[in-house]
């Protein structure tokens, strides 16, 4: 049985998961971002028991076709955001549509009316957040990083970058104070 959680965005959030099924005696046979499956058919009962604890966890079971396809699109877009190493050289666009199944107009429609922003600005402040973390890392460059997050320039990634943080790369770096958003809060 699948269940998909909203607000899954790490391993640690996995782990999290996983001691909360554990604990409700639920056997998984994988945990993902957003989605868990469970060796077992749960009853109302328990289902809802198991949704009262990962609330209190700061997750969230749901029930919503529309919902889980949003919290989907979002789980696609923070995996090859922030968990994916090699460089991001793909068409967002065509990958969402390809991975789930539906038209790329009907995924933007539905996600800018539930979220209130666009799938492109989602994208886009996510990828200035994994900017962020990569020059406080400092293992990269600038131009190292607008390669890895497959910008056409340092440019584009410098007026992308101000644009949201009203900072220069160069400025974000020189900044003793150098402050970030939670992955979930983005």
């Amino acid at each position: 049985m699948k269940l998909y959680i909203k607000y899954m965005v790490s391993n640690r959030c996995k782990l999290a998961v996983k001691s909360e099924l554990k604990k409700l005696g639920l056997h998984f046979i994988f945990v993902d971002l957003g989605v868990v499956e469970i060796m077992e058919n749960i009853n109302s009962e328990k289902r809802q028991l198991l949704k009262a604890n990962l609330l209190e966890t700061g997750f969230e079971l749901m029930d919503d076709k529309r919902a889980i396809l949003i919290e989907k699109i979002k789980t696609i877009i923070i995996e090859m955001v922030h968990h994916t190493e090699e460089s991001i050289k793909i068409n967002f666009s065509d990958f969402l549509s390809e991975k789930l199944n539906h038209n790329y107009t009907y995924l933007a429609n539905l996600f800018s009316e539930v979220q209130g922003i666009t799938i492109e600005h989602f994208i886009i402040s996510h990828k200035v957040e994994r900017i962020k973390e990569l020059i406080i890392y400092g293992e990269h460059n600038i131009t190292e990083i607008a390669w890895k997050m497959g910008y056409s320039s340092v440019a584009h990634l410098s007026t992308q970058f101000k644009k949201v943080t009203g900072l220069s790369p160069t400025h974000f770096k020189q900044l003793k104070d150098k402050r970030r958003s939670p992955i979930e809060e983005i």
